[in-house]
């Protein structure tokens, strides 16, 4: 009886959401020159992040995190996106993308650089759909100010959890929640 018991529970697990908004449509560009939108996105869990190829700071334990969760998803075989926009577009080409992915052994099966669009859109769709703030370079520097959660997408486009992208700790959190959604 207790086995019993300690399946159902196992089984009920609900995912446990700190967000509920609504991505806004997009139609951006790949590290490969390729487009991918939102709409090819439904029906698919993914995990979002912003970052940027010249960033000193919180983009390279993110990107670093962001690779070993792709293994650790690979691990366990779980199917879900990972998708990183550029914040600083105007620099980020998708040549310059490819390179960064390279460098990370980004397997791109399942991970797209996006770039292919201004400033201005990249900061409203962060603000309005990741209630992510996103800021220009202060005057004399290359670092753009911007927020460092990851966050889980649902298959209807809607942004359900995010988790702190800089912690090493997020991944297991990040996995667990992929084996309530995806099993």
């Amino acid at each position: 009886m207790v086995v019993l018991t300690i399946f159902l529970v196992a089984c009920g697990q609900e995912l446990e959401t700190n967000m509920s908004k609504q991505v806004m449509g997009f139609e951006f560009t790949t590290q490969d020159q390729e487009t991918l939108s939102l709409e090819e996105l439904k029906g698919e869990w993914w995990i979002a992040d912003f970052i940027f190829t010249n960033c000193t700071t919180v983009c390279l334990p993110m990107t670093s995190n962001m690779s070993k969760l792709q293994d650790k998803m690979k691990e366990e075989n779980l199917d879900a996106q990972l998708i990183s926009f550029s914040v600083d577009p105007e620099y980020d080409t998708p040549e310059v993308l490819k390179e960064y992915a390279e460098s990370y052994q980004a397997d791109l099966e399942n991970w797209a650089f996006l770039t292919g669009y201004d400033f201005q859109t990249i900061k409203e769709l962060s603000v309005n759909s990741f209630m992510s703030a996103l800021e220009k370079p202060p005057e004399g520097s290359n670092q753009v100010m911007h927020g460092t959660r990851f966050y889980l997408v649902n298959p209807e486009g809607e942004v359900v959890k995010n988790y702190k992208g800089v912690e090493i700790e997020s991944i297991e959190q990040i996995i667990n929640d992929l084996k309530i959604v995806l099993k």
